[in-house]
């Protein structure tokens, strides 16, 4: 969000509030939302469109200035056009000027900058010592912030931005002069927090932290940020303002003022980010343009065959980046400015050069109205293609989240969406970019071929009149928690008054780091032992990263996680950088180099890996007689051990050639079921269509589970078996892609029911006969989708629904729901309830690994650019 925000703050006097309420009809030149929708669905002759939700407009409810809003601020605001607050900025100013720590979250376009911006830059002005800390997610985003806060030329701010990007004379300079200081939290952990003693003057006087887009913070990021606010918290204190100069109304400490999109619990997941109590603001009271939301399944590919059973057998359904970049094509021809959103930087590029093309064979030269736009490249690059897009040069861009956060791009005219977005949070982030003018917006789902999407289209219950997910952290996260209390101790010995600050866990994981040597336990506190600090990674990355160089020139091309790197950069592997091929010659894992050379193969690179997997110990378990539901922790253990070249054209397997890369291990946190082989045989499933039926069922439930958590499909994995021998039966496991766990695997096991109910029933209305991409193929499947029995999946989740309470009745580790006792999670117990211990009816096959974890897309306007 950005303080061009504040066209949605009341309008001045020459604008009535209800106009943008009202607003224009229209999309593109004089054609209205549905006008436009009818035009694009006559493309197909069987319509794509399996529902059509209508948003309504809805009119503002402006407030008066607070009594403490200094004229010159809201003079300054004049001069933008604004010359009131809505009623919801103006709640959520009152309480943060008050000292309370407040969140609010309201929707696309609704004015959060104004709410935290009105108390921190009044207290600015009315206190020449205060300064105010501003953390983006992403550096486009407080430069964007930057932009309008200087904007305002309010006397003696200083806003300055302080990142990766701000070259060293300036730093000085910042630390010493600025009272407004945007950063990101990666700067904030590794460049403000370990030189403490030079912010010392700007901590001890620091009057707000604004959190933007604090929606962002889910997961193992979401958990190591937790903690770096904890450490900013922590150097505050130590630093304190003096008692005498306090403002009046105001605390001797920072208030927190946080802004996120709608979400689940708004002020239970910035109370956990925070660890503070924190107050949540949640009605949005700016007026809002009416949108003509569309949910698009992509038609069925003519079939290869005349056989009319064989065509059943093997259809196929087009790409969603097919189909969104003819969407972008065809809205552009009808002039209207659409922004697509796609998920990776590689679709980003193709859904834009593939609309470009046929753009051009239409009408030479309108191609150049179309480009991509994603991170990576320069920030010149992206504000002339912003600039480009509001000016009206560019109609069309397909870009990746990078622009979901924050940048301001008003008066855009529709919005496609390239699939699920992970999070209905993020759904609306980005179908709220269109019409934000006030004026009347198309925004359009494109499913992809997979069980969410397909789901998704069918149930619109599921998209529209549902509250979006609750933000999922977990700071108490050992593998982040420990990290994040030895970067605390180099930063300042720990005393047992941090260990509270720091929260559940931090005294085992500090008597772990002295143990492992790390910290030296004195009377005084906790001291890090070495001269060099901890390298942490916020974002959780496996590994340093690995470079990407091209072997003829030595230039240097880009650079991939380290975790992703057995999948994206093993020899044999086609890389992509801005639309130019590579092939990977050679992967130095020690030197963390890859060589690369230019190549255009009429392949594409597929890796391969296997998987094992034990369980290390129980914590909750549901005894459901023959089904069992267990959360736990497991040791996973993979390695690529293979790659498959398949033609780009077909899709067809050329070969599988052997790779010889290390295994990989992960200690990490698991929910996994299990069915007595009697129950299955009752179902009606012989036991040789167990492993298909399982591995079915788990395709299914892994991509379904976004659908109950703020996840991505990539962010977890899975492994079933017909016997696995820490279960003694038949088991599905899923599990977190993140040391410790990212909660994930917890909101599963929470909402187990309810996840497994509409993983049965996008299986169970799935057209196809025996399995396709859209309910129980996976396209990161290691064991080539291979078994799956799709009929008998069903069957195998009606045993475990039909058994499982609804909702689950978790217990501890020492007791079931039924009020038996839990099988030993290693080796086989004499008793246990029924249906933990498998009967001997079926042989055990090793363990097959499934969904692999790394080589998954980086979430552009996340990470900081």
């Amino acid at each position: 969000m950005t303080f061009d925000d504040f066209s949605s703050a009341a309008p001045s006097p020459d604008r009535k509030p209800s106009s943008t309420a009202s607003g224009s009809t229209r999309v593109g030149p004089g054609r209205p939302p549905d006008e436009l929708l009818r035009r694009l669905r006559l493309r197909h002759a069987t319509d794509p469109v399996t529902h059509v939700e209508r948003v309504p407009a809805r009119a503002g409810e402006p407030a008066p200035w607070p009594e403490w809003a200094p004229a010159e601020l809201r003079a300054a605001l004049a001069r933008r056009g604004v010359v009131a607050p809505w009623r919801h900025q103006a709640e959520a100013a009152e309480l943060a000027y008050a000292g309370e720590h407040v969140v609010v979250a309201t929707g696309t376009a609704s004015g959060k900058s104004l709410a935290y911006q009105l108390p921190a830059l009044a207290t600015l002005l009315a206190d020449p010592r205060a300064t105010v800390l501003y953390l983006a997610p992403t550096k486009a985003l407080a430069a964007d912030q930057l932009r309008a806060v200087a904007g305002l030329e309010l006397d003696g701010v200083r806003p300055a931005t302080y990142d990766g990007d701000t070259p060293r004379a300036e730093r000085e300079w910042i630390r010493r002069h600025s009272r407004f200081v945007l950063t990101n939290p990666d700067m904030l952990h590794h460049g403000i927090l370990p030189g403490h003693a030079h912010w010392s003057g700007f901590l001890r006087r620091l009057a707000y932290v604004v959190i933007d887009e604090c929606h962002t913070y889910r997961g193992v990021f979401g958990s190591h940020v937790a903690h770096v606010l904890r450490r900013l918290r922590r150097q505050c204190a130590r630093y304190g303002r003096p008692p005498g100069q306090a403002l009046a109304g105001s605390r001797s400490t920072p208030t927190f003022v946080l802004a996120s999109a709608t979400s689940g619990d708004p002020a239970t997941a910035a109370g956990r980010l925070t660890g503070l109590p924190v107050t949540a603001v949640t009605e949005d009271t700016s007026p809002r343009g009416g949108v003509t939301f569309a949910l698009w399944k992509p038609p069925l590919l003519p079939p290869p065959s005349a056989d009319e059973e064989l065509a059943d057998l093997v259809s196929v359904r087009r790409s969603a980046l097919r189909e969104t970049a003819d969407l972008l094509t065809d809205s552009v021809v009808e002039g209207v400015r659409t922004l697509a959103f796609v998920r990776s930087r590689r679709g980003a590029e193709v859904v834009a050069a593939n609309a470009r093309r046929a753009l051009d064979e239409a009408v030479p030269g309108l191609g150049d109205r179309v480009a991509a736009y994603r991170a990576g490249y320069l920030r010149e690059e992206r504000r002339e293609l912003e600039r480009a897009l509001l000016h009206g040069d560019l109609l069309g861009l397909a870009s990746t989240n990078a622009l979901e956060l924050g940048v301001d791009l008003v008066g855009l005219d529709a919005v496609l969406i390239c699939g699920w977005p992970g999070t209905r949070a993020s759904l609306w982030q980005q179908a709220g970019r269109a019409g934000r003018s006030g004026d009347e917006a198309l925004a359009v789902l494109v499913a992809r071929d997979d069980p969410l999407d397909t789901y998704l289209v069918h149930h619109p219950e599921a998209l529209f009149g549902r509250p979006v997910e609750a933000t999922v952290l977990d700071p108490a996260n050992p593998y982040v928690l420990a990290p994040q209390l030895a970067c605390a101790a180099h930063e300042a010995p720990l005393t047992p008054a941090d260990l509270e600050l720091f929260g559940e866990g931090a005294k085992e994981a500090v008597d772990s780091l002295v143990e492992a040597g790390a910290l030296r336990q004195r009377p005084t506190g906790w001291y890090w032992r070495h001269r060099e600090r901890p390298e942490v990674d916020l974002r959780g990355e496996d590994g340093a990263p690995v470079c990407v160089v091209e072997e003829s020139t030595g230039r240097l091309l880009g650079t991939v996680d380290g975790g992703s790197s057995h999948f994206l950069l093993h020899p044999g592997a086609v890389y992509l950088h801005q639309g130019v091929s590579y092939v990977v010659d050679s992967l130095d894992l020690a030197d963390g180099c890859a060589l690369v050379h230019a190549e255009e193969p009429d392949w594409s690179t597929h890796a391969r890996d296997v998987t094992s997997l034990s369980v290390v110990s129980v914590r909750s378990y549901v005894d459901a007689g023959p089904v069992g539901l267990f959360l736990g922790e497991v040791d996973v253990t993979s390695q690529v051990v293979s790659y498959q070249r398949r033609r780009i054209a077909t899709g067809e397997v050329i070969d599988t050639r052997p790779l010889d890369l290390p295994a990989r291990e992960l200690r990490t946190v698991a929910v996994w079921f299990t069915v007595s082989p009697g129950s299955l045989a009752a179902a009606g499933i012989e036991a040789a269509d167990i492993p298909g039926a399982l591995h079915a069922a788990e395709h299914a439930g892994i991509g379904l589970l976004p659908l109950m958590a703020t996840c991505d499909r990539w962010d977890i994995g899975g492994l079933s078996t017909a016997l696995h021998p820490d279960t003694e039966a038949p088991t599905v496991f899923v599990y977190d892609g993140h040391p410790g766990g990212a909660g994930f695997a917890e909101r599963a096991y929470r909402t187990a029911s309810a996840w497994l109910r509409a993983t049965r029933d996008a299986i169970a209305e799935c057209g196809c006969e025996t399995g396709c991409p859209s309910c129980v193929q996976s396209p990161k499947c290691g064991n080539g989708n291979n078994p799956l029995a799709k009929p008998d999946a069903v069957k195998v989740l009606d045993v475990v629904l039909a058994n499982l309470p609804d909702p689950a009745a978790p217990a501890s580790a020492t007791g079931g729901a039924a009020g038996g006792t839990a099988a030993a999670p290693h080796g086989a117990p004499p008793s246990g309830p029924a249906g933990l211990v498998a009967d001997g009816s079926a042989r055990a096959p090793l363990p097959r690994q499934d969904e692999r974890l790394s080589g998954r897309p980086a979430p552009d306007g996340v990470v900081a650019d």
